[in-house]
């Protein structure tokens, strides 16, 4: 039979980096192409602990249906902690609990943007939620970016030239794919720039708390006075991604509007989730557990990032990253990236993501690739990198 998909994802292809994953199934293959949390990062006995007290105590509570709006005691807790950060403002703002947060940036497109509308977008993006936002045939706009994030010339001059910009989507905290992070005095041009053209910023912070290096920038919803910014975040890279438990700050009417989106969707969030997340964010010393993580993160990313220093091809630039998950290196021009990466894995066992899958326009010409380093064991990084280098010694000198 010949199936007839609908506009909205006939042009929809599967993810680049699922696509590399299955290479992974080859045990002989090392996976730098993953984002996952490390393993040990998890906190799994005091996850068991309140699982084990909330199934014996008040089962019905995790078992049984909810609000939309999602378990009012840890919307508390983050419209507590969200203040305290500058992420929520109580004269206006209102908090919802999503599905990871994915979920909120593709409720933030869906009850926003009308299709043919343009959504402006950093150069390269995350591929899932440019998916997500592509799934609503919206006209996306890449920005070029730079080492201190988003290029605001370039950022204007699209405000000035495109049509019905109605959304920008930024990842100001480690950059995913890139790892880059937008510099306070960038942040403050972005919202400077929303309010002169009248859009709404949606930002993205899934990494916020895995600073590793560096000092705290301020988000840009910390800047927000006339309600123009969406903040969403998840507990994906803190406790657990399996819980696919996320939540989004933003104006009550743009919360209310998702709030009926997200119940033609799924009802609501995984409530044993939500339940334990918010046991667990409001029994543990949360900052040393963060300081547990960004460790972690620290130690697997210097291990890394020593070995492109040392061992690679000095013909490889990179973006050494103050936290996250990732690292972006770039060939040079010479070098066919697409080829690059298939001889990784094909002939060398390393994984890695060709930097096109992060592209916003089909047929961008990319000499990039992504690394992750929190996903494999450090011994893994040691023997991986080892092989990567002698690969670019070889390619490229």
């Amino acid at each position: 039979m010949d199936y007839k998909f609908s506009d909205k994802v006939s042009k929809l292809q599967a993810s680049a980096i699922r696509e590399i994953l299955k290479f992974t199934s080859d045990p002989e293959v090392i996976s730098f192409a993953a984002g996952n949390p490390a393993p040990e990062a998890f906190p799994k006995e005091r996850i068991a602990e309140i699982s084990a007290e909330l199934l014996r105590d008040d089962p019905i509570l995790a078992l049984q249906y909810s609000v939309t709006e999602g378990y009012t005691p840890l919307r508390d807790l983050l419209k507590d902690w969200m203040t305290e950060k500058g992420c929520f403002h109580k004269e206006f703002d209102e908090l919802i609990i999503t599905s990871g947060g994915q979920q909120a940036n593709e409720l933030a497109c869906k009850v926003l943007l009308n299709e043919g509308d343009t959504l402006l977008v950093e150069s390269p993006s995350f591929i899932g939620s440019l998916n997500a936002f592509r799934s609503y045939n919206v006209h996306l706009k890449g920005i070029e970016m730079e080492d201190d994030g988003i290029n605001i010339e370039k950022l204007e001059n699209a405000l000035k030239t495109e049509k019905n910009i109605k959304l920008l989507y930024v990842i100001p905290n480690f950059q995913n794919p890139t790892g880059k992070t937008m510099s306070f005095a960038k942040r403050k041009a972005v919202y400077e720039l929303a309010c002169k053209y009248d859009f709404i910023i949606l930002e993205d912070d899934p990494y916020g708390e895995l600073r590793f290096e560096g000092e705290n920038v301020p988000n840009i919803k910390s800047l927000d006075t006339e309600g123009r910014v969406i903040y969403s975040s998840t507990f994906s890279k803190i406790i657990s991604s399996g819980f696919r438990t996320g939540y989004c700050s933003a104006p009550a009417p743009i919360i209310q509007k998702m709030v009926v989106c997200k119940q033609v969707a799924d009802v609501h969030s995984n409530m044993w989730a939500q339940v334990v997340s918010h046991r667990f964010m409001s029994t543990v010393d949360r900052e040393a557990h963060f300081k547990k993580l960004r460790a972690i993160y620290k130690e697997k990313c210097d291990l890394m990032c020593g070995y492109i220093d040392n061992e690679f091809s000095k013909k490889i630039r990179y973006t050494k990253p103050q936290g996250g998950l990732f690292v972006w290196c770039d060939l040079p021009e010479s070098c066919d990236m697409n080829e690059f990466c298939r001889q990784a894995v094909q002939q060398y066992k390393v994984a890695v993501v060709p930097g096109n899958s992060f592209s916003i326009e089909d047929g961008e010409v990319s000499h990039s690739f992504r690394l992750n380093y929190s996903t494999p064991t450090n011994e893994q990084i040691k023997k991986g990198m080892d092989i990567l280098a002698r690969m670019t010694r070889e390619m490229l000198d």
